[in-house]
This record gives C-alpha cells, structure tokens and sequence, in this order.
C-alpha cells in the first residue's frame, strides 16, 4: 500500500503544478470559452484542466514503470506492457478532444466517434470483460467481448462527463469512489495473492485519486479552472478500464479463497464498480429518457440534470456538491463494508446513510413547504393588523357612553 500512495502523491504534486501553469497560461492567452446558457458559473473560467491531470497521471505511470527496477512485485504489472501503452494511448486520444471541443465546442457525433475508438484501443490490446462475477457467467465470444467493453467504457466516461456541472463536483466524486476502489482491489489482491498486493487496476485508482487531489484545490468553489471535458472523459476512461481490468478479468474459481459466503465472490466484485459509479450512471440514465422522450439527441445539453436540480430546490453551490460526495460515499464505502464484518453491518449502514442522504437532499422542500405555508397566512394576519391599527380607542369609549 505504501508504494500506491507514493504513486497517488506523485501523480497530485504534479497535477497540481501543472494546473498552476495550464491556469495562468489560459489566463494569459485567454483560453476559455464564452459562458454558455446552461453553465452555472458567472465569469469565463480557463477549462483545461484535463491537460494538467492528463500530465499528473503520466508522470506517476512512468514513476511506476521506474521502481518497478526495484520492487519486483510492481514489476509484475509491467511485464506486458500492451495494456498500459494501450491506457495511455487513449488517454493521449481522450484529451486532445476533449480539448478541442473545450475550445471549439465539437459536435457531439465526432466526440462519440472518438470516444469509440479510444474505448476501441483499449479493447483491442487486452482489457476486456471476458467474465462477470455471477454465477460463473463468461461471455460467449471474443467480438462480444469487444462489444460490450467498448459500451461500458464509453458508457463511463459520458457518464462523469454529464455531472461536470458544479465546482469540485466530478474531482471529488471520482476522489472518493477511487479511494474506495483502491482499498477494495488492495483487499481482493491480497486474499488472492498474499505475496503481491498490486493490480493494474490498484495502480490506476491510486494514480486517479492524486490527479483528483491535486486538481481540486483550483477547482473548488469558486473555481479558478474547470477541468472540462478532457478530464472528465479522461477519468472515465480511467475508471472504466480500473473496474474491467477487476470485474471483467478476475478469476472466478479462485475467490473461494476468500473464505466467506458465496455472497460476496458472486456479487462484489460487479456491485462496486456500480455502487462507486451510481450517481454518473444515475444522471446519464435519466438525461438520456429525458432527452429521447422529446426527440432530443440524447448528447444535446440542457440545465436538468441532477446538480441542477439540487440548486432549483434551494441547495446552495457548496451544498450540492457535498450532497454528491455523501450519495457517492454511503453507496461506495457501504459496498465495502461487506468485506470487514457480518453482512447485516453493511446493509444496515447502507440503509441509515440513504436515509440521510434523502433527508438532507430534500430538507429544501420542507422549509419550502413552511416558507409558503406561512405566507398563506400572512394577507389574514396582515388584514387584522390593518384592522387594530385603524381602531380608534376614543370611538370605543364613546359607544360605551351612549349605551
């Protein structure tokens, strides 16, 4: 574990000095975009981000490829480097477009074709999804498994890509479901193989908590630079590969030396990427149905999506975002809680955080409820102030003489 966090502290050093540099770069030659109807900030803000991230994640995997000279077991990830080089490669792909479009604004069937081939590099150099966790369920052919990891990364990375919509927004929930999913593939590699702790998905969540780490102080609210699309895509691209190389590639047979229930073998291993990833998939899903139920191409952009949503019930900027990081953190570290204890702890813990992630999600539309309550009674309570205020003692006395 102590090699994983030198890797994540590599990776946020450098990205953060990098965005230092992208910042004042952007600001010198003024690259940012006009602020457009549907963005939540108030001031142009440089987007490049991404570009500061992207060089982050590379310093660490080349830190990586250096001690691996002096830690065998780190060595062991690089002994086909197909997969790496292919990570890298689309990561190189990912960003130039995201770039593009974060300065000329691409349509959306060229960045999807992009989006595809990156995926398509990936698949092609050997992270695939050659099996799901459940039941022993495998796929039935090398095209399907091609197909279906194609989807699933792209899938992914529009899914982080549609919740890039509020300060520290996509940084901190990427931060906290990889965090989550690094103690999680550190766990599972360690009941497996005791002598060595490291996974290439180990090695990528590590290296995406720092680039998030190191990118967040100048994306918190208010932002000095968005991380734009080429860091969203960028982080999905990331994290999809992080889960396959997980889910998609784990020896089934072989978790029965985790000695628990046959529970967490069959279930685990696919619920995390899903639990980590729920509140993206959750928003793409419904922008998606929104947007197809209209006639709507479902990439066209709006102001529904969900962070949106949060600030028109009343949430402020700040609130939001956290309200995100605590949906994110219940659902993720709830899923990994089954790994240290009974099972009844998990889902009780999982049950009492929803509760209060929904409480506090929709305590707005409480004080709403009381706000517009109160002014309904206001005009009666206002009338009979008029009235006493018009009410002359001296015609009372006078009434009580005549009578």
């Amino acid at each position: 574990m102590t090699l994983l966090l030198v890797l994540a502290l590599i990776s946020a050093l450098t990205t953060f000095g990098m965005s230092l540099v992208v910042y004042r770069l952007s600001l010198r030659y003024r690259l940012y975009p006009k602020i457009r109807s549907r963005d939540v900030h108030t001031r142009p803000t440089p987007r490049l981000g991404g570009v500061a991230m992207f060089a982050g994640i590379v310093v660490a995997f080349v830190a990586a490829f250096l001690l691996s000279s002096q830690f065998p077991v780190l060595a062991l990830i690089f002994n086909d480097p197909g997969p790496i080089l292919a990570i890298l490669g689309a990561a190189v792909l990912i960003v130039a477009i995201g770039v593009a479009d974060d300065i000329w604004d691409l349509d959306w069937m060229t960045k999807l074709a992009g989006q595809f081939v990156a995926a398509g590099l990936v698949a092609w150099l050997g992270v695939q999804i050659y099996s799901l966790p459940i039941g022993g369920l495998t796929v039935g052919s090398p095209q399907m498994s091609i197909i279906i990891t194609l989807f699933a990364i792209v899938l992914v990375m529009n899914a982080i890509n549609f919740i890039d919509g509020l300060d520290g927004l996509v940084a901190g929930v990427a931060l906290i479901a990889n965090a989550t999913f690094l103690v999680y593939t550190y766990l599972l590699q360690r009941e497996l193989s005791p002598t060595n702790y490291f996974s290439l998905a180990g090695v990528i969540a590590a290296i995406l908590v720092g680039a998030c780490a190191g990118f967040l102080p100048l994306n918190w609210h208010p932002a000095k630079m968005f991380m734009g699309d080429a860091g969203a895509l960028l982080i999905g691209l990331l994290m999809a590969t992080s889960a396959i190389s997980v889910t998609g590639q784990i020896n089934l047979a072989s978790l029965s030396a985790l000695g628990r229930a046959s529970f967490v073998p069959a279930f685990i291993p696919i619920l995390l990427p899903f639990a980590v990833l729920i509140v993206p998939l959750l928003d793409f899903s419904l922008a998606v149905f929104r947007r197809l139920r209209a006639g709507k191409s479902p990439f066209s952009a709006d102001r529904k999506h969900l962070h949106h949503r949060l600030l028109d019930m009343g949430h402020t900027h700040l609130h939001a975002v956290l309200i995100f990081y605590a949906w994110t953190a219940v659902l993720s570290i709830g899923c990994l809680l089954f790994f240290f204890g009974p099972y009844w702890i998990a889902v009780v813990s999982i049950a009492l955080g929803l509760v209060v992630c929904t409480a506090i999600t929709l305590a707005p539309l409480s004080r709403r409820k009381v706000v517009e309550a109160a002014a309904e009674l206001a005009p009666a309570n206002s009338a009979e102030a008029d009235e006493t205020a018009h009410f002359d003692p001296l015609d009372r006395a006078s009434a009580t003489r005549e009578n």
